[in-house]
């Protein structure tokens, strides 16, 4: 039997070192090959990939405050909708924030993967509060709809397009590393999304200024309302199937298991498994049978583990190599993962 451990933290930018070759005979007919276990730390330090959070947390807790002051002013169910909204910002931005540090943390005996985890957990909660406020501001519009009160047309103008350049801003701080990190695509996809919101609001604004027509404030506050939700359940969706530890949904398991299959010292697969251990990472385990060779593990190893990382972002592969009679007796070859 030979493990091949590849960890790596460089997020799809390093290479696969080759371990050393020269596997010994073990018991039941099982080959220890090589242990390959390198990690690559190429972060940004603390204070640089904190600023965002600190600056968009800053931001949108001080519109927060005067959102949801002007608009009990303008008895704007609308402003209130989307302070309410705002403020599940924060909370997500600061949970986020956290679970980044912590994911930085290095791995203990008692935490062998480290905090990674807390990256998905934060993605879970954020869902998860933001649904909450919807609903309170879902009945409150349903109540002033069937009760129109008077609202303030310019003054919900002027604070809902303060709020569409406060959420450019912040979403702009997420710009950079968004491509290679979940988390910040997350939040600038997040704040992007909050941005055309509070322009939904600057339209109710001048509609009751050209109009009167009050129902118009809680019929967008409704709308925006739902629109949270429906990008709300899929970000909660995610969270749900990372903490499952379901296989992340930008990888294909099957083709992963086609591209083992497909080595030439590989006969078949079982036992395979792909779950992310962050938001970022992702880890894999599988057993391969593999060939009757003098040592398949010296080539075949550091291929796959570099393959897996550049193909299909697999920064931790655990693959363990059977021969033919060793697969028959392994007590995980029948078990059905489909």
């Amino acid at each position: 039997m030979a493990h091949a451990h590849d960890h790596s933290h460089d997020h799809g930018s390093g290479s696969c070192t080759p371990a050393p070759s020269g596997g010994v005979a073990g018991h039941e007919g099982h080959v220890h090959g090589p242990y390959d276990h390198h990690h690559h730390h190429h972060h940004e330090p603390p204070s640089r990939a904190s600023l965002p959070f600190a600056v968009g947390v800053a931001l949108n807790l001080g519109f927060v405050a005067i959102e949801a002051v002007y608009g009990y002013l303008a008895h704007s169910v609308a402003l209130i909708a989307d302070a309410a909204h705002n403020l599940g910002d924060v909370l997500g931005l600061v949970l986020a924030w956290v679970a980044m540090l912590l994911a930085r943390r290095r791995p203990t005996l008692r935490r062998t993967y480290g905090w990674g985890k807390s990256t998905i957990l934060a993605a879970l909660a954020n869902a998860v509060l933001i649904l909450v406020a919807v609903g309170g501001v879902g009945i409150e519009a349903l109540h002033r709809l069937a009760e129109p009160a008077p609202v303030e047309g310019l003054t919900v103008l002027i604070v809902a397009a303060v709020g569409v350049v406060i959420n450019t801003v912040s979403a702009l701080l997420f710009l950079r590393g968004r491509e290679r990190d979940a988390n910040l695509r997350g939040a600038f996809l997040h704040l992007a999304a909050d941005a055309l919101v509070s322009l939904g609001v600057v339209l109710a604004g001048l509609t009751i200024m050209l109009t009167g027509w009050m129902w118009i404030d809680p019929a967008i506050s409704l709308i925006v309302s739902l629109a949270l939700v429906h990008s709300t359940w899929g970000l909660l969706r995610d969270a749900l199937n990372m903490a499952m530890d379901a296989v992340p949904r930008q990888i294909d398991a099957a083709e992963v298991e086609r591209f083992l299959v497909a080595q030439d010292e590989v006969d078949e697969v079982h036992d395979l498994h792909i779950w992310p251990m962050s938001t970022t990472e992702v880890a894999l385990t599988a057993h391969l049978v593999i060939r009757e060779a003098s040592d398949p593990a010296a080539a075949l190893l550091p291929r796959v583990c570099q393959a897996l990382r550049e193909r299909y972002a697999i920064d931790h592969a655990t693959l363990q190599l059977e021969t033919p009679a060793v697969a028959q007796a392994c007590a995980l070859a029948d078990e059905d993962t489909r």
